[in-house]
């Protein structure tokens, strides 16, 4: 069944001041893409976000340097920060130091043998202008993943490895992030 009251004219004057309110604070809002191109701020005249990334020069990798999760956090890394442009002068220098940390989170019943671990990484980066050696943006990440324990060393192994490269993903995507929006912010 459906009602057909008639709507009263305080009811609908409330409901047109309550929608132009609402305009009125929404029009302050600015929604652009974060890639598109705009003037002005620290990234110069028509310099879009994807061309600021990749005007980062990458150190390598410093705290796990010997893992595959220092690979593979540099390969993620430069990948996305140099996605889609030519190779530009670098202006910007990234620096990340890391660690992976792993503990046993369950132990198998009756054997006093860990059943699952969790990895953790924990990085630091520091973006620096290259021409004036000023900090610009400092940041922490971390990401965890899980991992089982069997009886096969390859099969253990391969988990280990697997977590590494997951966590230095997820970091990675996130340092990607900050930085992207610390581009945004400037323009």
């Amino acid at each position: 069944m459906s009602s057909s009251k008639p709507v009263s004219r305080r009811h609908f004057t409330g409901l047109v001041l309550g929608s132009i309110a609402t305009a009125g604070l929404l029009g302050g809002c600015q929604i652009r893409p974060l890639y598109g191109s705009a003037g002005g701020g620290l990234a110069g005249q028509g310099a879009g976000v994807a061309d600021e990334l990749a005007a980062i020069s990458l150190d390598s990798i410093s705290g796990i340097s010997r893992r595959p999760a220092a690979r593979e956090l540099y390969n993620e890394l430069t990948f996305k920060l140099g996605r889609g442009t030519s190779a530009p002068e670098k202006k910007y220098r990234l620096r990340v130091q890391a660690n992976i940390s792993t503990a046993s989170v369950g132990v198998q019943q009756l054997s006093d043998v860990p059943a699952s671990y969790t990895m953790t990484m924990n990085a630091h980066f520091i973006l620096t202008d290259m021409s004036t050696d000023k900090v610009l943006l400092t940041g922490k990440s971390f990401s965890t993943a899980a991992f089982d324990f069997s009886s096969q060393r390859f099969a253990n192994e391969r988990a280990n490895r697997d977590a590494e490269e997951r966590v230095a993903r997820s970091v990675a995507e996130d340092i990607h992030a900050r930085l992207a929006g610390f581009f945004a912010q400037q323009m």
